[in-house]
């Protein structure tokens, strides 16, 4: 009799450990990408926790199914770093681009006119014309920013770059070129803070304002009319903050999501799957999502792409 009991004993044990197992595991949550989500309530210093040497790194922990985004000069395994070009981790939102306006036409069932869809939170997802428009996130990257500005200059295409405040800190020459070859700039918060939208709004607004004031420390007077929240993960608070500064948010419709890497997963293959995903998804009035910070297989997937796209869509800067 004896040894049932104990057999019933280590059975129990076991399902704990599983159990445990399961919460380590669990996925984003569920404020991601809400267009309903509230003003957050967690209190935290806008100057103490953005600092450049405060202990929260922008490579702040994502969902179970992103990736880590290669630095230009490590490997995915290095530990995640404060330094100002510390590579942002992505995270995928939990709400679908192509689900977010179908939710927002379920009253009546009836379609949206292009120039209207939005994102979470009210975001924006298209350009509201024909023009379809490139995005590149989370730089300046000393090393692949100028790549992809080179490529830019040889196809004559504009684009967005989604700037990483304390990137822009640490290269304001390439702040410089990027505005000065005619492309858009785009406020990407100031440390890639996934959980920023979470915050109170004078916090939400204090990390804009301290990126904005970097991207014009390089760029005096810069216009800097848009706002991309890391991730995409919106909330109302957030949208309101970059209002508050004169700056509408985006989002995006394409993703190629040429921030994951699998395991085993060649260059080149990498390369094909970004020419793919965006030749399969792209449509006129598109915002694309993709990055130059850390990511060479992106600028050489564009090598193939900006002369395709070219030859069927107008390629424009966000206005």
């Amino acid at each position: 009799m004896r040894t049932p009991k104990v057999l019933m004993i280590g059975l129990a044990l076991a399902a704990l450990a599983g159990c445990g197992g399961a919460v380590a595991d669990q996925s984003a949550p569920s404020w991601v990408g809400s267009a309903t989500a509230t003003s957050p309530t967690a209190s935290a210093s806008p100057t103490a926790s953005d600092s450049p040497a405060a202990s929260a790194s922008p490579t702040a922990s994502a969902s179970t199914t992103a990736s880590t985004t290669a630095s230009p000069s490590a490997s995915p395994s290095a530990s995640p770093s404060d330094s100002p070009a510390a590579t942002p981790r992505r995270h995928q939102p939990t709400v679908d681009p192509r689900r977010a306006d179908a939710a927002q036409d379920k009253p009546t069932g009836k379609p949206r006119p292009a120039s209207a869809v939005r994102g979470p939170a009210d975001s924006l997802m298209r350009t509201g014309d024909a023009g379809v428009a490139l995005t590149f996130d989370d730089g300046p990257d000393p090393v692949q920013t100028p790549r992809m500005l080179d490529l830019l200059r040889r196809q004559q295409v504009k684009a967005t770059f989604c700037l990483v405040g304390r990137n822009a800190a640490a290269h304001p020459d390439l702040v410089r070129r990027i505005a000065a070859e005619g492309h858009t700039l785009c406020n990407h918060t100031w440390r890639h803070s996934l959980t920023l939208g979470k915050r109170k709004p004078a916090a939400i607004e204090a990390d804009l304002r301290r990126t904005n004031d970097a991207i014009r420390a390089a760029v005096p007077g810069a216009e800097i009319r848009y706002v991309r929240a890391p991730g995409g993960n919106f909330t109302g608070a957030f949208v309101a903050a970059g209002a508050s500064l004169g700056m509408k948010s985006i989002y995006w419709q394409v993703d190629p999501r040429d921030w994951e890497h699998s395991g085993g997963e060649s260059g080149a293959a990498h390369r094909a799957k970004v020419v793919r995903a965006v030749k399969k998804h792209v449509h006129e009035g598109a915002i694309v999502l993709s990055h130059d910070y850390g990511q060479p297989e992106t600028i050489a997937a564009y090598e193939q792409l900006l002369p395709w796209l070219k030859d069927r869509y107008t390629l424009v800067a966000l206005p």
